[in-house]
């Protein structure tokens, strides 16, 4: 097809080609041209790469792999057993703490307790190599400075030396949080799509009609915000439990661990309002998944569970630990009153 511009007739330029294929438009049978519909996946995908807005992040978090293999697990569950939803979000939060973050955890305390036995014979070689350092710092006529960061230098060495003889190296405390927390935001991701509607059964149900009817108790509707905020200040109280017993566990912490303390919990009375804005699915996993991890935290603390995960014993371990939490959680909260 050829156009007249000044004069002149010219040819349109070819439409530009972005790698998609577009399929011709159909005309309906009033005449007019009907686009072709796409699933919801695709339409999250195209909008998350091309809009660029403030939400084409979360979009294409949204429609993500992990996601969808959350959506999934949580369908799977549902499917095979039957249970009504608010059943499967808590029976699905007890099986992946249990089969994933439970045994994180026990590896967790199990590399700690290891670091924590090295640390009599990591005190006794830096007061050695302190010596041997200004020894030689008086022979060669060094520096403080180079004293210093010659000390600085080898202790880092021989520690390091101490951690892989024992293969206990603190980053391999760290590996719960890179699994936890992802799980943890995939997850409330694959709930929210569920209570919005973003996502359906195959049985060609909506999802999000049957969170509005499988409740419990005063939060029937699961796609709803829970109004009473019972839930989210349950959310907030385990969450402040969990902190207060880790803190109550260490004695004379550092700066730094004094501050990520308080940092805790401040995000821990964050998350209520933050709770109270977001469906009531996703408030039941997070109170389901902060309860499974005060019941791991007190877990953890069992001297015959400790022996039957194989976790070294440690100067601190006690024979009667709940009795000691409690006596330390009545001086500092209950006693000062």
């Amino acid at each position: 097809m050829l156009c007249r511009l000044g004069g002149r007739w010219l040819r349109p330029l070819p439409a530009l080609q972005l790698g998609v294929r577009v399929p011709p438009l159909a005309p309906t049978s009033t005449g007019a041209i009907k686009h072709s519909a796409l699933p919801a996946w695709a339409v999250a995908s195209v909008s998350a790469v091309g809009s660029g807005g403030p939400g084409s992040w979360y979009e294409a978090l949204a429609a993500s792999a992990p996601v969808q293999g959350a959506e999934e697990v949580l369908l799977g569950v549902h499917t095979a057993t039957g249970l009504p939803w608010w059943a499967c979000i808590g029976l699905t939060t007890v099986a992946l703490r249990g089969a994933v973050t439970l045994p994180l955890a026990a590896y967790q305390h199990y590399i700690l307790a290891k670091v924590e036995n090295l640390q009599p014979e990591i005190k006794n070689i830096a007061r050695h190599l302190n010596q041997e350092i200004a020894i030689r710092a008086n022979q060669l006529k060094w520096s403080k400075r180079a004293a210093r960061l010659t000390y600085l230098k080898n202790m880092r060495r021989l520690v390091s030396e101490l951690y892989v003889r024992d293969n206990c190296h603190p980053f391999k405390a760290t590996v719960l949080v890179w699994i936890q927390f992802p799980m943890w935001i995939f997850m409330s991701i694959a709930l929210r799509n569920f209570s919005t509607g973003a996502t359906h059964s195959e049985a060609g149900f909506s999802v999000q009609e049957q969170l509005a009817n499988d409740g419990i108790l005063w939060f029937r509707d699961l796609t709803a915000l829970d109004s009473t905020w019972i839930l989210p200040i349950s959310v907030g109280v385990i969450n402040l439990l969990i902190v207060e017993i880790f803190a109550l566990q260490k004695t004379g912490m550092s700066r730094f661990q004094t501050y990520i303390t308080y940092f805790v919990r401040a995000v821990s009375v964050l998350m209520i309002p933050v709770a109270a804005t977001v469906p009531s699915s996703i408030v039941l996993y997070w109170l389901c998944s902060s309860f499974m991890g005060l019941s791991q935290n007190l877990l953890l603390r069992s001297p015959r569970f400790r022996r039957l995960c194989r976790i070294p014993l440690t100067k601190s371990d006690s024979d009667t630990p709940y009795k000691d939490l409690f006596a330390a959680f009545y001086a500092k909260f209950i006693s000062r009153t």
